[in-house]
This record gives structure tokens, sequence and C-alpha cells, in this order.
């Protein structure tokens, strides 16, 4: 009886529809649901075998990813959280000790960013509406929301008002929850904090919910902590009380507590996980009571007393917050600086990029809070804005925001112009050698293109030399230098309770101070206008092909587990990896074949896939890749997960049943193991006949197939670029290849593989 082989083709960037994939007009599913499911052709409305006469199957998952208007905007708001968590998977490899630290300098970083959100609520709900905007009528006024609290104490309103930012915690809890992990995905041997085991064959890898209640529980405990603190930093200094300072007392000490907790690496399998666990929702339990005798607390009536301009100890907690923030940067700085070693594929951002992805997200998670206070104040103040040329009315106090905000505002605008002007400084520092290697490429590919042809064959070198600036990073790193050199002065600063306008002021006169105003108004607008633009950019990322890169780094940064803060968006991953291990032991739990394939972000599933499945199923399985980002980008961006050994324990898995089609015209994807494949491997021989297997993985494909119209055609050949259809010559000569391979090394069809 012939076996059945069965080709499970896997898309790439937002999973593209199951028609596409199959290249069939009507498909049925056969298995999942509509967040994530598998599809044949339907019966009777195309072949349902591809190439080689194997059954075509395609998983569909890009419902994981993509989803409503909605849901997308709000992913965009969770953006920083998306940042902090892919940094603690970015680090090097390293010795327990110094990793250790880094992780947990990583996780601490996370809740500051938690911290920082809860602080921008805060602000808007106590600072600006409870305390300032309460005081003077004309905020109030024509205003029914608000108009009530001119005749409550000062008190009484910051505890009503305080229900708004514990409402956000709340919602952050509730979305924390949220996962895309089945329940019945759930490991036999789950290991109490899962994330400790880092290799990704591991059976619990994916399975990291005990580890993730956890980070949840101190984050809740923190941010309910942040809220307590503002608010009895104002009470408690007016009453001059015990009960009020020794709830204060209380407060610091849990928030101390979580933070120690924070820092404590996970240990699977040992008692103390479990523990673990136990005092993190103790300790959430702690601030929850705290939280609540805190409200009744300020709530009580007291003396009315007249409030500033300024709520009493909230600027301080930012500017603290903020030098805190660089305090733990300039450690992770160090720390991943002396771990960084020389790697067989150079490490993105020259090993720095997870302080550089971290301080991106702290950047953003302060411009973003500064853009909220300073567009409510503007609300709030009927945008009577102070500024060199225009005083504010005799009587009539500003709003003010807290400096660390101020200097936020300026400092994203500077931010952005200095990263802007690095990538353009890397692309034109690059150009003339990149086009020159692009053009011995084209000439090599098409060495007797006529005179008439040129513009074509520019269209081609310009693709190529395009698609290389991806390798290039530099000089990034030194642009990231300068921003935090800018990050620590702008702390500094803050903590003194200087402003950019006052700072100009001392140092250059009105002229100057003008200019720094006008910069800070504008980084302020920049913010809110980046926030739109993301939202956009990743609503169409996941219903168009026109902004492919926004889509990229979103299924990048989604690949992984929640390891460090827990209000990132849920890993699309750990559901779409268990669930392709079980559907690929079923198709050759009887006696059938697999030949697994898959296109852009799909290659790294399949990868990773390849990692779970039991040796039972590897006997049976084949590896065809194209378009595929695991070197170029998951390589160096993750070292010490996917760096060059791990590659090579999948081809090994395999029997080095693997073929990888690359162009040199993709931007994304590209080789695994070589450039410049073997001989036997140019000449479509069996890999394992060379004396280095990885040498016969990588076939380069020529793109385009021509430079002129074919006869049959009324256009000339596309670029394909990263663009890939799985029924192309190119790649049906390499499912026939790995089919016949495949069939060839089962088990009593031939010698049995040595030293796998």
């Amino acid at each position: 009886m012939p076996v059945e082989t069965t080709e499970l083709r896997v898309p790439g960037v937002g999973g593209s529809s199951a028609e596409k994939a199959l290249d069939r007009p009507i498909v049925t599913r056969v298995a999942g649901d509509e967040d994530a499911g598998f599809f044949r052709p339907r019966t009777g409305f195309g072949d349902p075998r591809g190439p080689g006469g194997v059954l075509i199957e395609a998983y569909r998952w890009g419902n994981l990813t993509g989803g409503n208007a909605t849901r997308t905007f709000s992913l965009v708001l969770l953006l920083p959280f998306m940042l902090s968590n892919i940094a603690i998977w970015m680090l090097p490899p390293a010795a327990a000790g110094s990793g250790a630290v880094a992780r947990a300098t990583c996780r601490l970083l996370a809740g500051t960013l938690t911290a920082t959100y809860v602080l921008s609520v805060t602000g808007v709900a106590l600072d600006l509406v409870a305390w300032q905007c309460a005081s003077y009528e004309r905020c109030t006024y024509g205003r029914r929301a608000i108009s009530w609290m001119g005749g409550v104490e000062p008190g009484q309103r910051m505890a009503m008002l305080a229900l708004v930012p514990i409402t956000a915690v709340a919602v952050m809890w509730w979305l924390a929850a949220r996962s895309w992990r089945l329940p019945e995905d759930a490991s036999a041997k789950a290991v109490p904090g899962g994330l400790g085991a880092v290799r990704l064959d591991a059976d619990e890898f994916w399975d990291n919910r005990i580890f993730l209640g956890r980070l949840r529980a101190l984050h809740v405990a923190i941010a309910l902590g942040t809220i307590d603190v503002v608010l009895l930093s104002v009470v408690a200094p007016h009453d001059a009380r015990t009960v009020g300072y020794g709830l204060l007392a209380l407060t610091v000490t849990v928030i101390v507590a979580a933070v120690a907790l924070l820092c404590r690496p996970a240990r699977p399998g040992h008692p103390g996980d479990r523990r673990l666990g136990a005092a993190s929702r103790a300790v959430r339990a702690a601030m929850l009571a705290v939280t609540a005798l805190t409200l009744s607390y300020a709530a009580l009536p007291r003396s009315r007393w007249n409030p500033g301009t300024e709520l009493p100890g909230y600027h301080s907690l930012v500017a603290w917050l903020y030098l805190s923030q660089v305090v733990l940067l300039l450690i992770l700085s160090v720390v991943v600086g002396r771990q960084r070693s020389p790697t067989r594929i150079p490490a993105f951002l020259g090993g720095l990029g997870a302080p550089v992805v971290i301080s991106f997200a702290i950047g953003l998670g302060v411009a973003f809070s500064s853009a909220l206070l300073y567009a409510a104040s503007y609300y709030l103040d009927r945008e009577v804005n102070p500024t060199p040329r225009r005083l504010l009315p005799a009587g009539v106090p500003p709003l003010l925001p807290p400096v660390a905000y101020r200097w936020a505002a300026m400092g994203f605008f500077v931010a952005v112009v200095v990263t802007a002007f690095a990538a353009l400084l890397r692309s034109q520092l690059t150009f003339w050698l990149r086009r020159r290697a692009a053009m011995g490429i084209v000439r090599r590919d098409f060495p007797d293109a006529p005179p008439p042809l040129q513009p074509r064959v520019r269209a081609v070198r310009d693709a190529i030399a395009r698609a290389q600036l991806t390798d290039r990073s530099w000089p990034l790193p030194a642009a990231y230098a300068i921003i935090f050199v800018l990050i620590l002065g702008s702390a500094g600063f803050s903590l003194a309770g200087i402003g950019p306008r006052e700072l100009s002021l001392h140092l250059g006169g009105m002229s100057l101070a003008r200019s720094v105003v006008f910069i800070s108004h504008l980084g302020t607008n920049l913010t809110g206008l980046f926030a739109i633009v993301m939202a956009v950019a990743a609503l169409l990322a996941h219903k168009s092909s026109g902004v492919p890169s926004v889509g990229v780094l979103w299924d990048l940064a989604t690949f992984w587990p929640r390891a460090a803060h827990p209000f990132a968006p849920p890993c699309y991953s750990e559901r779409a990896v268990p669930e392709l291990t079980r559907r690929i032991r079923y198709l050759t739990s009887h006696d059938g074949t697999v030949l697994l394939s898959g296109h852009s972000h799909g290659a790294v599933l399949a990868a990773a896939t390849v990692l779970q499945l039991p040796p039972a199923c590897l006997d049976r399985i084949a590896l065809l890749t194209y378009a595929n980002p695991l070197r170029r980008l998951y390589s160096r961006v993750f070292p010490a997960h996917l760096g060059h050994a791990t590659l090579c324990d999948i081809g090994d898995r395999v029997g080095w049943r693997w073929l990888n089609l690359w162009r040199d015209t993709d931007w994304i994807g590209g080789w695994v193991f070589s450039p410049h494949p073997s001989r036997s491997a140019a000449e479509g021989l069996d890999p394992s006949d060379t004396v280095d297997p990885a040498n016969g993985v990588d076939r380069r494909l020529r793109d385009p197939h021509g430079l002129l119209v074919p006869p049959e055609d009324t256009v000339p050949p596309p670029i394909r670029g990263h663009r890939f259809n799985p029924d192309e010559e190119d790649a049906q000569a390499a499912i026939r290849h790995l089919v016949r391979r495949l069939r060839a090394d089962l088990p009593g069809n031939g010698p049995e593989r040595q030293g796998r």
C-alpha cells in the first residue's frame, strides 16, 4: 500500500487565507475553529493534490494576530508593554549569574512601565480634574460632569475619582487573563514557572500559565500600590496622623515585596516556585485590602484645605519613577554589554537589542502618558496655554502636568529626529556598496542583457539593494547612545523640577525659550499622531498587503510568550505550535508522512513545531521553507533561543530533509546556513552526500525569472521579492524532491539513519 503524504502549508505574515495558501477557490475546514484551523480543497472544487501527488492542507492562523478594529486599536495602546516583553527574549546567551540579573532587570523595567501607565491615568483623574480643575470656577463652568466637585472636600472627591485609575487597572487585569492557549493544550508535565525552560524543544515552553499568573498578580499589586501612594501622599501630610502615615508605610512595604518577587528567577521543578506563586497572590490580596483601606480613609470628612496649583507629591513621584527607569536601563546596558560574545550570526544592534528596545518601550510609554496629560490639560484649561509670547490672564492658574512629561514631549521629538537621521545616514553610507553588490548579482544572473533592457536591469538591481538594507543596523547603536545621554540628562532636570522652558530661559534667553516651547508642543502633537498612525497601520497590516513591515514587526513581537510583562498582547504561538504538533501527530499516526511547508513567519512556526515533535513523528517529516526569516531576523534578534546551534538541531531532527528557497530581492527572508550552497546542492543531488548536510539546505532562486517578455505573456516576469506561490515551478520541484527523500528514508525503504 503506497504511503500517503500530506503537504501541510503554514502561510506567513497575518496568516493569509486558506484559499490563497492552497490556490483553490473553495476550501473546507477539517480541524480547528474560526480563530485557527486546518483547511483542504472542497471536493469537486479543484484538485485536492499538489506536486508529487501529495494531499494539500493549509493552517490558517491569521485571526490569532489580526481581528476587528476595536481589538487592533487596543493592542496598539499596549505597544510599550509588548516591546518590554520582547526585550527579555533578545538577551544574549550568558552564564547563569549575569543572565539572571539581566532577566530580573527586564522584569523590573516592565513593572515601571505598568506604574507609568497608572500614573498617567491617575494624573488626569486626581491631579488635573480632582485637584487642579475643581479648584477654580473657570475650569468647571458649564461642565456638568465635573461641576459638582466644587462643593466637595478635596479628599472625598479624590477618593471618588481614584476609582477611574482603579477601573483602568481592572481592565488591564482582565485583558491579561486572555490567552490563545486552549485548555486541552495543558501539558501533563507542565513545570511551575515554565519560562525557566528557555529551550524551544521543552514540552512546557509554550505553557507558561503558572509563571504568567505570578507576573499578573505582581503587576496588579504594583499598579494599585501606585494609586495608593499618590492618594496617601496628599491626605496623610494634611492630616498628620499616624493612621495616614501607617497606611503609606504599609503600601510601600507591599510594593517592595512585589518588586522583590519580580526579581526572583523561575526554577522549574523546584518546590520554591509554588511558594513564589502563593506569595505573589498574597501580595496582590494584601494590596487589594490596602487599597480599600486607603479609599475609606481618604473619603473621611476632614477640615477643608486650600489646594495648591499642583498635586502634592505627584510630580516628585513621576520624576523618581523616570529616574529609576534610567538607572535600570543603565544597569541592563552594562550587563548585556558584558555578556556579548562573537557568534556565527551577527547579533541585532551589536548585541544591545534588549536595552535599545526596552528604552524605546519606555520612551513610548512616557510619551503616550505625556500626550494624554497634555491633551487633558488643554481641554480642561479651555486651550489657555501659557507661552513666552502669550501669558495667562490674571487669576487663571494653568493646569500643569509634571515636568518629566514636558521633557518627554520634547525628548520624543528629538528621538524621532535622531533616529530618522541615523536611518537616513545608514541608507546613504551603504548606498553605493549595496548597489555595486546588487549589480554583480544581476550581471551573474543575466550576463547577456541587451542595452534596451537597462532600465529593467536597474529596477532589479535596486530591488536587491533595498533588500540588503535589512542586514545593516549601523549607525543605529550610535543614535541610541545619543538618545540615552539625552534621557539621562532630562531625568536629572525632572528630579530637580527644572522644565525645558526654564532651562532654555537660563541658557539662551527668551528667543531660545520660544523655540524649546515650540519643540515641546510639537513633540506632544507628534506623539498623539504617532499613536493614531500606528493604530491605522496595525489595522491595515492584517487587512491588506500594502503595509507588510507593520505585520512583520507585530508577528515578530507576539511570537514569544509573555515572560516580562503580563499585559502585553497574547502570544499566538502558544496555540499555533501545539495545534500544529497535534495535527502532525494525527497525520503520521496511520503510517502517513508530512511535508511541513512554511512561508515567512509560517517557516518560524514550522521550525518551532519540529522542535516539539516526538521522535516517532520526526522520521516521517520533511521541511520546506521559503522567504524564511529564521536566520535573517530571528537568529540575529533572539540569539539565545534561535541561534546557529538551534538551526542545526532542527535540520538534524528531520534528518536534513530540509530545503530553504530564498531570493536576493527578499528583504525579510533569506538563506539559513550559507548563501553559497555546495556543488551537490546546486546540482539538486541528495544533501546527505555532502560533508556538511547543512550546505544542502539553501537553494537560491533567480528573481525575476527573466528580463524579456515571454512569448505567451504580455509583460515581463515580475520581481517577486517576499511573495511566494507554493505552485511555482521551483517550489514544485523542491516538493517532489523532498517527497522522494521522505519516502526513501522511511524504515524498511532504505538503510537506517545513524547518529541523528
